[in-house]
């Protein structure tokens, strides 16, 4: 899968406050450098969970966690078949994390960048010095008369470093014979050398107040304009009831902060699907407390299980759901209320493509009685965080347990990643879920898989590209 440019990236790294800055000059007065990370690079802060996951991942592998206690670290999913993130930490890619669904676990890829950090304690190698230059500067692979010695637990088809005689760190790739195999070999290849983009790893300590203080230019730039755009077009509509369309999402709530700051209080628009996870539903009430706004919702649920028994669970390519269940409740619910409405949507252009595409204020063509508005259209997912963080906001505690978005918790849309760990974390939730397949499953006669494989995600002679904005 090719990586979709959606922006411009604006990932950098201070060096001096060893945080992510999202200019090319820290708040301290520092210039930063750029994060090579792969497009669209919509990273976003590793929480401890997070954190926790790579290092287990990592430890199991190469007997040593990755990221060091006190150093921060963000995550950047990648394209792949499923959810592959890569790590950075210390401003540099230190590593990756994929996700194998048939195996139901996480594989580390680790870069060389990661001898910055640790020291592999397994699956290494370890070459000649006349092999390093070969090795190191032309990306050859380790050939059998180049090895000096290899790790016992090194099986074929794992990760490996490759190391030389003094222990440094030139390479990683994938071993191609396990240590008995390979020390039998006279000839031959041991480890295919994988060749990166090198970027440049420097640790240090910091903690995310010292990433809000570094970027605390950028966070007022930011919210200064989006607090205009949301001024302007709010006098350029005086006749619409105005709202925040609100999910229990972190870009809803970026979006809520800024509606107030810029025109006050207004009613929170939630589209209540009935599929939400039970932290979501905690959020609304909490968010609507703490900031006196009214909730107005909507009733998708009705709906969604009538839709579901005459055309089947909702796929990525066919996603039914959303017109269901959230646009068209939202536009019987804004007739009955005003009539007609101005809606400040959570939408950002690093999110997808469609959404890149987009206008900052459109009307969706399934509820044209709702004007819609993106103040944070060009945040990326760091500048929402750094600025949650900042206003001390009451984020969707989902985000601190490997969730990087917030919707219907069966949302087609998700990896099987994500949909092992839901299975896991709410197994009554997924059982009511999994339960509704496995009816429809037999009376169509599918085979098991369909449902245990997450094959109803995908519709064959689907092609639903709608995004619903919500």
């Amino acid at each position: 899968m090719r990586p979709s440019y959606l922006g411009k990236i604006l990932l950098r790294w201070c060096d001096t406050c060893h945080t992510p800055v999202l200019a090319e000059h820290c708040s301290c007065g520092a210039a930063t450098r750029p994060v090579p990370v792969t497009p669209p690079g919509d990273a976003r802060p590793a929480f401890p969970a997070d954190i926790s996951l790579i290092n287990h991942t990592y430890h199991e592998h190469f007997g040593a966690p990755l990221i060091p206690e006190g150093q921060l670290a963000l995550l950047n999913k990648v394209p792949d078949k499923d959810r592959m993130e890569e790590i950075v930490v210390g401003g540099g890619i230190a590593g990756i994390i994929r996700y194998i669904p048939e195996k139901r676990r996480w594989e580390p890829v680790p870069r060389p960048e990661a001898c910055r950090l640790f020291s592999p304690k397994k699956r290494w190698v370890v070459i000649s010095d006349d092999a390093v230059p070969f090795i190191r500067d032309q990306g050859m692979s380790v050939l059998r008369p180049g090895m000096l010695s290899i790790d016992d637990s090194v099986q074929a088809g794992d990760e490996v470093f490759i190391l030389t005689r003094n222990g440094s760190c030139i390479g990683v790739g994938r071993a191609k014979a396990d240590a008995a195999t390979a020390r039998a070999m006279e000839k031959g290849s041991v480890v295919r050398t994988r060749r990166n983009i090198a970027s440049q790893v420097i640790p240090g300590r910091a903690s995310w107040d010292d990433a809000v203080k570094a970027n605390a230019d950028v966070l007022e730039r930011a919210e200064g304009s989006s607090v205009l755009f949301v001024q302007e077009v709010a006098d350029r509509n005086p006749h619409l009831a105005r709202n925040i369309s609100y999910s229990g999402g972190k870009d809803s709530l970026a979006t809520l902060l800024v509606v107030i700051k810029a025109i006050g209080k207004v009613p929170m628009l939630f589209a209540d699907t009935g599929l939400e996870f039970p932290e979501t539903y905690e959020n609304i009430a909490v968010t609507s407390r703490r900031y006196g706004l009214e909730v107005i919702r909507t009733d998708g649920n009705t709906t969604f299980w009538k839709t579901f028994e005459e055309q089947g669970p909702p796929a990525v390519n066919a996603r039914w759901c959303c017109r269901v269940c959230k646009l068209s409740p939202v536009g019987d619910l804004i007739r009955e209320n005003w009539g007609e409405c101005l809606s400040f949507i959570g939408q950002r252009r690093y999110e997808s493509a469609a959404r890149a595409r987009s206008e900052r204020v459109w009307r969706n063509r399934n509820v044209r009685t709702q004007l819609s508005a993106a103040p944070i259209h060009n945040w990326t997912a760091l500048h929402v965080w750094l600025y949650l963080m900042r206003e001390k906001a009451p984020y969707n505690t989902l985000y601190e347990r490997h969730l990087d978005r917030i919707g219907c918790f069966m949302c087609p849309s998700s990896d099987m990643a994500l949909i092992h760990r839901i299975e896991a974390d709410y197994p009554l939730l997924w059982k009511g879920w999994q339960d509704r397949l496995e009816e429809y499953r037999k009376t169509h006669g599918f085979p098991a898989e369909w449902v245990t494989e997450g094959r109803w995600r995908l519709v064959e002679g689907g092609n639903d590209e709608e995004d619903s904005h919500y």
